[in-house]
């Protein structure tokens, strides 16, 4: 048995039941190997396909770095089939290069795996973004489709796609979460301004800072979509992001910035006069 897992985190690293041989999981150059691009078929049942323009931006990358990491196949015929990794094989093909490092898996493996993994999830008390974490593997690992996942979980298509969604939190928010700072809930109030990042960040801030219920998180949430104004909140930059986290840390409030085509705001929330006077005399003013 290997001795050590790799790349898995320590919630999903805890599905892995210690009587299998979790050597299947791990891509060290002992089980990376070279195969021809032309010997390698994707799996007819594969339901995603990405866009042109994904596509477009790997293959710039593959042509920049190679492919780095190695897509999973097993054995079909003569040729190799793709598990996972077919948009990465894609762009290889299309960046022109013969060969891509690829793990060869048996059908055993795979299957002793997804067992192991299906019957875990049901059995270990996961937090709900290690369970959107084990989903996504699935998904990636074994190319399965969500309602595949649900059948095998017991579990409505649903609830599946509702709890993979929190992989789409900010990464400010995604380590609140995960620390146990906020709650499924606060998330999901964060999750519903997913179109306006700036407002994302300033509700978590609220919701850390002070002490806000989910029910104020979900009103701040209605409240904010329904704000309508010629300022851009479509993005944030990054260095937007480090100023409102920083003044938010500071000030123990929450904070945004509204940029326009030229100059724009900075706004600093208060609740009531007593923690305006706490922020006024943290400005130093």
């Amino acid at each position: 048995m290997a001795s050590k897992r790799q790349a898995l985190g320590k919630g999903f690293d805890a599905l892995i039941p210690k009587e299998i041989d979790d050597s299947i999981l791990e891509e060290n150059k002992h089980r990376v190997q070279k195969i021809l691009i032309t010997d390698i078929v994707p799996n007819p049942d594969q339901p995603r396909r990405s866009a042109d323009e994904e596509l477009t931006e790997l293959v710039a990358s593959v042509k920049h770095h190679g492919v780095l990491q190695p897509i999973i196949v097993i054995r079909h015929g003569g040729n190799y089939r793709i598990v996972a990794g077919e948009r990465r094989w894609r762009a290889a093909k299309a960046a022109g290069h013969t060969n891509i490092p690829a793990i060869v898996r048996s059908l055993e493996e795979l299957e002793q795996l997804e067992f192991s993994l299906i019957e875990n999830i049901q059995r270990i008390d996961l937090s709900p973004l290690e369970q959107a974490l084990a989903v996504s593997k699935l998904q990636q690992q074994f190319s399965l489709k969500l309602e595949e996942i649900a059948k095998k979980l017991g579990k409505a298509p649903s609830t599946l796609s509702n709890l993979t969604r929190l992989l789409e939190l900010p990464q400010a928010a995604m380590a609140a979460l995960r620390e146990g700072k906020i709650s499924e809930g606060h998330a999901r109030a964060v999750l519903a301004l997913k179109s306006i990042p700036t407002r994302q960040l300033e509700l978590l801030y609220c919701i850390l800072n002070n002490g806000w219920t989910v029910r104020q998180a979900e009103q701040f949430a209605v409240k904010a979509k329904r704000v309508k104004s010629g300022v851009q909140t479509a993005s944030i930059s990054a260095s937007d992001q480090t100023i409102i986290a920083k003044l938010a840390k500071k000030l123990a409030t929450g904070i945004r910035i509204n940029r326009k085509v030229q100059g724009g705001q900075l706004v600093i929330q208060f609740k009531d006069d007593n923690e305006l006077a706490k922020i006024i005399k943290k400005l130093g003013a």
